[in-house]
């Protein structure tokens, strides 16, 4: 463990190390860690412990961008209690990761372009500290883990993933994930890229692509969209088709299909 120190009101210093006991995990698990802290030079009283999770966001504001961190799930794991002066403390939690957190990791490695993690927060008499950025790796669920198997499959081979701000239909979170990909196999025939993104709940999720078309005769490439609900009990042979269709609907607008 890395202890840091919060300077307390008049110099007596804290130090404090959260330590998550599942860094990797699924939407709608639970994440557990436990937040150790010691005593500073004289007794303190913990006013209350937060664990916050937080995303690296995208934002545009006209012809530039910026990145900024939205926290998405805010959580107080301990009310008041008392910290003696050298005492050693540990603080176990379990928080709930909302189902709509975006995929940070797949196959064990984590995505490009993606930046999740938890802070800790430690409020104390006179200070509060939001301490450092522990890194948060979300897994895909088992039918999100369908879907990107079948892009793959299809030809379609991965470019980055981002985090944009805005709220779509359907969501509760402040921004939502674009994972990009470019067109392979026959589906060059009809695209350039395609965007993927998911809103998931506790029973089925929602599918968005978002397909760059290429230019056609007497008409400029342009961008067409679907949109299906897959169960998170559905067969994987029933995601393949509905990914199918979702593709063909697609294509199908440009009447080449």
């Amino acid at each position: 463990m890395v202890f840091r120190k919060l300077m307390a009101a008049f110099g007596a210093g804290v130090e404090v190390d959260t330590v998550l006991s599942n860094a990797s995990v699924r939407p709608g698990e639970p994440l557990r860690g436990v937040v150790h802290f010691r005593g500073g030079g004289s007794d303190y009283k913990v006013e209350a412990i937060t664990v916050d999770l937080t995303a690296v966001v995208e934002v545009e504001s006209g012809d530039s961008e910026y990145k900024t961190t939205y926290s998405f799930l805010r959580q107080q794991v301990s009310g008041p209690l008392q910290l003696a002066a050298k005492a050693e403390h540990r603080q176990p939690f379990e928080i709930p990761v909302p189902w709509e957190t975006p995929i940070s990791a797949i196959g064990g490695h984590p995505l490009r372009g993606m930046r999740l993690g938890v802070h800790t927060e430690l409020a104390l008499a006179g200070a509060l500290d939001k301490g450092d950025l522990d890194p948060l790796f979300v897994n895909p669920l088992p039918a999100q883990d369908h879907v990107l198997a079948a892009l793959d499959r299809l030809g379609f081979r991965f470019k980055k993933a981002d985090l944009e701000r805005g709220t779509l239909h359907g969501s509760t979170m402040p921004f939502f994930q674009e994972i990009e990909y470019y067109a392979g196999g026959s589906w060059r025939r009809h695209f350039n890229e395609l965007e993927l993104t998911f809103i998931a709940g506790p029973r089925q999720m929602d599918v968005i692509l978002e397909a760059d078309q290429r230019d056609g005769f007497l008409r400029a490439g342009q961008d067409t969209y679907n949109r299906f609900t897959v169960r998170h009990d559905e067969h994987p042979a029933g995601v393949d088709q509905a990914l199918q269709r979702g593709l063909e609907s697609m294509a199908r607008r440009r009447g080449w299909f």
